[in-house]
C-alpha cells in the first residue's frame, strides 16, 4: 500500500491531506476540509495533472519570446516532454490570443496555447 502526502492547493486553508491505496485504488482519505479538497487529493494520487505555462521563440516580432499554456492541464508525467517539444517550436507574429501554437503536445491530445498577442 503506498501512503501519500498531498497539500491541497484548491483553496487558501492549505490542508494536509493523507491519501493511501495501491494504484487507481484509494483505501482511505483523511485531513481534507471540504469536499472539493477531498477530489483534489483523490485525483492527485490516481492521476496528477498540471497545467503547462513556458514560453516559445518569437520570430518577427518586438520580444524574442511568446508566452504559452496548456490549453487544460496535462498528466505530470508528460510535462518534460511537453517542455522539450516547445523547444523546438517558433511562433511567427502576428499572434492572436489562445491561438493554437503546439496541437498536441507530448501525445496528450491538449494543445498548447498563446498567452498574449504579438
Amino acid at each position: 500500500m503506498v501512503r501519500k502526502e498531498i497539500t491541497c492547493v484548491v483553496c487558501p486553508r492549505g490542508c494536509g491531506i493523507t491519501v493511501c491505496g495501491e494504484g487507481d485504488r484509494i483505501d482511505s482519505v483523511a485531513g481534507f476540509g471540504c469536499a472539493r479538497g477531498k477530489a483534489y487529493a483523490e485525483a492527485e494520487f490516481v492521476c496528477p495533472v498540471r497545467i503547462l505555462t513556458g514560453s516559445v521563440r518569437l520570430e518577427g516580432g518586438v520580444e524574442p519570446l511568446l508566452p504559452v499554456r496548456s490549453e487544460k492541464p496535462i498528466p505530470r508525467e508528460k510535462v518534460a516532454e511537453a517542455m522539450a517539444q516547445l523547444r523546438t517550436v517558433t511562433a511567427h507574429v502576428p499572434v492572436k490570443m489562445h491561438q493554437v501554437i503546439l496541437a498536441d503536445a507530448a501525445g496528450t491530445g491538449t494543445a498548447i496555447i498563446a498567452s498574449a498577442e504579438a
